[in-house]
């Protein structure tokens, strides 16, 4: 079995993410579905999944990857982030026999992908890095039959998983929950080294197409100086090119009796953006149409306007190049 120590008294230790839990015979590991079964690790919730919902690509969120394009979404239960803010926690906390959910393998996960014109399938709801294997088995097959796939994750994987991984998607949203170490320790559980480790190599050593989300807390991680950093943090390790979304937070789980966040905060971090140097920047969930909408990176022209998830004037070519003055946006179109 990949990925895994085999230690004595029949304990084995999971290499999937950092976390790397030494787990006793018949133990869970932190994220709830990875299992010591008689020495290898088992994936309880391997062909099953919450439910299928097709969403416009946008949702994901994800921008400059098939704009427009509808995408089939799925994920499982359980999570390898311990986020006490966690906008899904009904999933990723839900410590229930994955066995109760819809059974559907891989090749039908593709089957209905294409009855009903999907042009991608998403790995979204929880993180996908923790259903490693059902995630790989359904990207191979997808893109046997010519269609893309999309991973949503917080990022937190080893190394050596993350190249297989990513070796599968075609385009990825990494979260990027806060810049600081005291913010991952503290609210997420985690760590933030093994995600910027992921994230640069994803942007610069896959042809994976990346897009990045930071979730704005109010007086947890939306400081100008954190928010000014993390921009800095991509301009110098990965370019200006990677889109960055703002989204807000709304109360949830352990973080209930917190105010949600105000378009006023996701504002003023997309204006630190844009003025750190980055060419595509968004607000999310809490949108208008100047702050939704992609600008080309020469001539500052709208090339997709949006309101929302909702597209309204497209004004790229057929190979991506802007209309106006024939820069291409990154992305793929």
């Amino acid at each position: 079995m990949k990925y895994q120590n085999t230690l004595k008294d029949e304990r084995i230790q999971c290499l999937i993410c950092p976390r790397k839990c030494i787990l006793s015979k018949g133990q869970e590991g932190f994220c709830h579905i990875r299992k010591n079964t008689d020495g290898k690790i088992e994936l309880s919730s391997y062909g099953f999944n919450t439910g299928l919902a097709i969403d416009p690509i946008e949702k994901k969120p994800v921008y400059q990857f098939y704009p427009q394009t509808p995408i089939l979404s799925f994920g499982t239960l359980g999570c390898n982030m311990g986020c006490l803010f966690c906008q899904n926690w009904q999933t990723t906390k839900n410590k229930a026999d994955c066995k109760n959910l819809n059974k559907t393998s891989p090749e039908e996960i593709v089957q209905i992908a294409k009855k009903y014109n999907c042009k991608s399938v998403a790995f979204t709801y929880n993180d996908p890095i923790i259903f490693f294997e059902y995630a790989i088995d359904t990207a191979k097959i997808c893109r046997q039959e010519g269609i893309k796939t999309v991973a949503v994750t917080s990022g937190f994987i080893n190394p050596e998983p993350a190249k297989e991984f990513f070796k599968y998607m075609d385009a990825t949203n990494i979260d990027l929950k806060g810049f600081s170490e005291e913010f991952y320790k503290r609210n997420c559980l985690a760590h933030l080294k093994p995600v910027l480790d992921t994230i640069k190599y994803v942007s610069n050593e896959t042809d994976c197409w990346v897009e990045l989300t930071t979730m704005l807390i109010e007086s947890e991680n939306d400081s100008n100086d954190m928010i000014k950093e993390e921009c800095d943090w991509i301009l110098n390790n990965l370019g200006d090119c990677v889109p960055l979304h703002f989204s807000a937070f709304f109360p949830r789980y352990k973080f209930s009796n917190r105010k949600q966040t105000d378009f006023s905060t996701l504002l003023r971090a997309y204006s630190i953006a844009k003025n750190a140097g980055l060419k595509y920047v968004y607000t999310g969930n809490i949108t208008n149409i100047e702050t939704s909408s992609t600008y080309c990176k020469n001539c500052s022209t709208p090339v997709i306007l949006r309101n929302g998830y909702e597209l309204i004037e497209y004004n790229l070519n057929e190979n991506g190049s802007c209309k106006f003055c024939g820069t291409k946006c990154d992305g793929r179109y």
